[in-house]
């Protein structure tokens, strides 16, 4: 057989689908002028996202993260919705020096512990909340510089310019994820949240 793709050795490595149990310990929406959330009692959300929230909407505006775009063309939002945990944060925030990053700082919509090295859940994750919402994972959240002058603003410390702009290398790959509605409902703290992790492989030219 001359097709190299067909030959059984060749073929990548599949790892099973999996699932994780986490909690939901905190939900937060940026109902105000910025990204940055407050802590409410629960989250509403549609196909649209967070009922209320900056990021809410079926579309967005192509931005400096889709280069192969026009800026500002119509597209579809896989960024409704911003999820982080508590052991990245901790670990960015002692990395930069300071003694926390609150959810709130940075955008955080739901806050998910019991999952460790959350932001490294695949893209396609399905996450099935226990009062019946489900998102997708789209992809990692990106840390930048804006979210490191958030922060250096809450800790006092407005024009520390190299404190912002530590966030980008300390939060890398421990940014979170962002996902968008699957299954509508809504979505308090406290519930349980199950990842299911599905099938995973490394594709390859060769």
């Amino acid at each position: 057989m001359n097709d190299p793709l067909a030959r059984r050795d060749v073929e990548p490595e599949i790892r099973p689908s999996f699932k994780l149990v986490g909690r939901v310990e905190g939900v937060y929406r940026a109902d105000g002028k910025d990204f940055v959330t407050r802590a409410v009692s629960h989250l509403d959300c549609g196909f649209d996202g967070i009922a209320g929230d900056l990021h809410s909407g079926l579309t967005r505006k192509a931005g400096a993260r889709e280069p192969w775009y026009p800026r500002g063309m119509e597209m579809r939002n896989e960024r409704q919705i911003t999820l982080l945990t508590p052991d990245e944060l901790a670990f960015s925030a002692a990395a930069m020096g300071i003694a926390e990053i609150r959810p709130e700082w940075i955008g955080g919509n739901l806050l998910i512990g019991g999952i460790a090295r959350l932001s490294m859940l695949p893209r396609g994750t399905l996450l099935f909340f226990s009062g019946g919402v489900t998102l997708k994972v789209d992809d990692q959240n990106g840390p930048c510089r804006y979210s490191g002058a958030a922060i250096a603003r809450h800790v006092g410390r407005a024009d520390d310019a190299a404190l912002a702009l530590a966030f980008v290398p300390a939060a890398k790959r421990r940014r979170g994820l962002l996902a968008w509605v699957e299954k509508p409902g809504r979505i308090e703290a406290g519930e349980a949240v199950r990842a299911q992790i599905p099938e995973q492989w490394i594709y390859t030219r060769e």
